[in-house]
């Protein structure tokens, strides 16, 4: 069974109370159950983790690169800013789907550039919790 990880940047374990009309009412725990599930139906093994700590997410970049494991990646306001996500991003040696809640494109215009876009194998945005299950559904199609 593949390993996937779904890894969220800063403010994503407040899901469900930050800003609901922005980021709907849905929760963390919400989420990773979705993603756990479809996971399930998809015979992925899914991991999802959150942390407010650049370096945290880089170490797990770096673990997914070391081992080969996909990546369904939400890095929040890192998007915008954090080349060092993006070279750690850079590193990676499967697929790794760039995902957001909301349609950075519609938003105000500092969320309008993505650092990480790049170098993923792809962007899914503005489908709220769906957009993880689509990139899982992406990531289970593509070839290994």
């Amino acid at each position: 069974m593949t390993k996937v990880l779904v890894l969220n940047g800063p403010n994503l374990s407040r899901l469900g109370t930050r800003e609901p009309d922005v980021y709907g009412h849905a929760t963390f725990d919400d989420l990773r159950a979705a993603c756990e599930s479809e996971g399930l139906a998809l015979s992925l093994d899914v991991d999802v983790r959150q942390t407010d700590d650049e370096a945290e997410l880089i170490h797990w970049l770096h673990e997914a690169a070391t081992n080969s494991n996909p990546v369904v990646l939400n890095p929040a306001a890192f998007t915008h800013y954090s080349y060092a996500v993006r070279d750690a991003c850079a590193l990676r040696t499967a697929p790794l789907i760039e995902v957001h809640l909301t349609n950075p494109a519609s938003r105000e215009d500092f969320r309008h550039t993505s650092v990480v876009a790049a170098v993923a194998s792809g962007t899914i945005a503005g489908f709220g919790l769906n957009s993880y299950l689509l990139a899982l559904r992406a990531i289970a199609e593509m070839p290994s």
